[in-house]
């Protein structure tokens, strides 16, 4: 070999930085490279003679007790300790866990469902993402979401798991230990679709795999979430579009309408459903189909001004407003806000801002060339409302009724929130007409008893609240505001109609408040299915 040769590198290992120069004799230890935390050569430190084996960073220290810690970084009132019992929901314990930091989640128990060799991890992350799409997709709240995806994977034994919600994404990350790579899987949500009858299986199925006495498989769990997707919707067409017109016309009914406004409120409610259906079918966004809906009832109000016919035409229009505006999603945006999920608050207010500005502008082109065709449209109707106290009941009762259709719920659950949205307009007429207190106070305490009742209902049946909520809220939206704030602008009187908007945006989020804070006045201070004490929703001031 030439001495050109003998220089020339002769592997990839040959010109790295740590290869000792020629010349250099390296020793026969392992590896002679130290660092700066190196000890020096010839200073002893003293070995532990315990026999404890090395621990990791979940791992509490040698001689550490709870009693004789330094309060250095511990609240003046030290940090309150959360006990989880056996015979709470699976809700508010995983609801609680996942306000926990991940060193103090309790381990779960294995399962007799779990194979020996143990669970197929993919697989389970896999159900737990199909779980997940479902209830986000459904309008579940983004922390319930995430609570359901916790307790599937804790059900088979996966502990170590971090579910992540946004609008459109859902994600899980798991480590078995400490030193073993993270396995992490997503799934992006496409479609949505009110859906509740659905809804609740997938509570029943997360409900059943959470209790330690139940053996329900991998292939089980698959095989009930295969059925939950090939199950049709419990009504059918034609009585979601005659729900959609009983629930305009009795909407006209509690802003004064009589038997003819009901008619004509409900054929325009009908025909704007089949033009939205219409829309839907030839691929057009969400935002114009509630621009097409939003056509028919006020053009049949503007008609029936032009010909003289003396009915209140602004009933007409409005109860054509209650069968579109987007309560459900305003009330889980909110709550995600309420909750520390702002990102998905932000996406899902966004939404809701959308669907409302469609709205505007349905009812405003039609309002514009109604005004210059001549119709007289008087914005102060609004304040001339009469209370009709028995007539106001039945008709917000058939609201909720016809709600609960249109969102595809269970027939057991039609009655209950019936009842829920009956009680709702009594506590807010008792207050707004007959102890005058400001329509947005009042709605905020009769939206308050709905969250309540409707958590306590769905305590009782270990399910989700939302069947039990969202409807009973139909009656407390916020459409003759809506309206009137809408013709004012028609009118050219922009400031007025943005006080009447503003009026509008201030009901609809005293609905959402009142809603969420009712859920969580149920679980902070009743017995039933309810910790003693939670964490706070902020994690950074948890105490």
């Amino acid at each position: 070999m030439t001495e050109a040769e003998d220089r020339k590198p002769q592997s990839d290992e040959a010109r790295m930085a740590f290869t000792p120069p020629a010349g250099i004799e390296v020793g026969d230890s392992e590896s002679e490279t130290t660092s700066e935390f190196a000890l020096p050569m010839g200073l002893d430190v003293p070995q532990s003679t315990s026999s404890e084996p090395e621990g990791s960073a979940f791992t509490t220290p040698g001689g550490y007790s709870v009693e004789d810690a330094s309060p250095a970084f511990t609240p003046a009132t030290g940090i309150p300790r959360i006990s989880l019992t056996k015979d709470l929901p699976w809700q508010d314990r995983m609801r609680t866990m996942l306000r926990m930091p991940v060193a103090e989640r309790p381990a779960p128990e294995r399962m007799p469902k779990v194979e020996e060799e143990g669970p197929a991890v993919p697989r389970v992350l896999a159900l737990t993402l199909r779980i997940g799409e479902l209830l986000l997709a459904g309008g579940e709240g983004a922390e319930d979401v995430e609570a359901a995806m916790f307790a599937v994977c804790r059900s088979y034994g996966l502990d170590r798991c971090e579910p992540n919600v946004t609008f459109t994404l859902l994600s899980i990350s798991y480590q078995p230990s400490l030193v073993d790579d993270p396995v992490s899987a997503s799934r992006t949500v496409r479609r949505r679709g009110t859906d509740y009858t659905r809804l609740a299986a997938v509570y029943r199925l997360v409900d059943d795999l959470s209790d330690p006495e139940s053996h329900i498989s991998l292939e089980e769990a698959y095989g009930r979430l295969a059925e939950m997707r090939r199950n049709r919707h419990p009504y059918p067409t034609w009585v979601l579009t005659s729900a959609s017109g009983l629930l305009a016309g009795a909407a006209s009914v509690l802003v004064g309408g009589d038997l003819i406004v009901f008619v004509a409120a409900m054929l325009g409610a009908m025909l704007g459903d089949r033009l939205a259906w219409l829309c839907a079918g030839r691929g057009l966004p969400e935002f114009y189909q509630f621009t097409v809906a939003a056509m028919p009832p006020a053009a049949i109000g503007v008609a029936l001004t032009l010909t003289h016919v003396d009915v209140k035409a602004s009933a007409v229009i409005t109860g054509g407003l209650f069968a579109l505006l987007p309560g459900r999603a305003l009330v889980a945006g909110v709550q995600d806000g309420l909750t520390g999920f702002y990102i998905t608050a932000s996406a899902r207010l966004l939404e809701v801002m959308y669907f409302f500005v469609g709205i505007v502008v349905g009812v405003l082109v039609i309002l514009y060339f109604g005004v210059n065709l001549g119709a007289k449209l008087d914005p102060d109707a609004a304040l001339n409302i009469s209370p009709r106290p028995y007539w106001q009941i039945a008709a917000s009762m058939l609201l909720s009724l016809t709600f609960a259709v249109l969102l595809q719920q269970e027939r057991s659950t039609v009655l209950a929130v019936t009842l829920n949205g009956g009680v709702a307009w009594v506590v807010y007429g008792a207050m707004h007409y007959t102890g005058e207190f400001s329509p947005v106070a009042a709605t905020a305490v009769a939206a308050g008893l709905v969250g309540l009742f409707g958590q306590l209902m769905a305590r009782y049946r270990f399910a989700s609240a939302l069947p039990y909520t969202t409807a009973a809220i139909g009656p407390l939206l916020p459409g003759s505001a809506t309206y009137f704030g809408l013709l004012s602008i028609a009118q050219n009187n922009v400031d007025k109609g943005l006080v009447s908007l503003a009026t509008a945006a201030s009901l609809a989020m005293a609905i959402a408040i009142g809603v969420n804070l009712g859920s969580e006045i149920s679980r902070l201070f009743l017995r039933i299915g309810s910790p003693e004490k939670r964490r706070a929703a902020k994690r950074t001031r948890g105490f």
